[in-house]
């Protein structure tokens, strides 16, 4: 068993305040998780209001599947969410 971990870490330009801030990153959550049947969670900086650290974990059987499936989720990230930046991204393994 593979328990894999994606801390992503983003940057949300031009946000105002929380409120606007909570307004993107709940749906990218409950998206990453509908689109990838990962556990998804804003786990960090919760009262900064332009950035903000991802979490996601998987399990798996594979060590190769399991990296393959987190890069998919980043370039998801990427492709959908424009107006995020991410600056810094890290998978893990337990």
């Amino acid at each position: 068993m593979v328990i894999c971990s994606l801390i992503c870490e983003l940057l949300i330009p031009g946000c105002r305040s929380l409120k606007e801030k909570r307004s993107q990153i709940k749906p990218l959550v409950e998206r990453l998780h509908r689109e990838f049947n990962v556990s998804a969670a804003e786990i960090d900086r919760l009262d900064s209001r332009d950035n903000t650290v991802i979490g996601c974990v998987m399990v798996s059987n594979q060590h190769a599947f399991s990296e393959k499936y987190m890069q998919q989720v980043i370039r998801f990230i990427e492709d959908h969410y424009q107006n995020l930046q991410i600056i810094h991204f890290r998978i893990e393994w337990y």
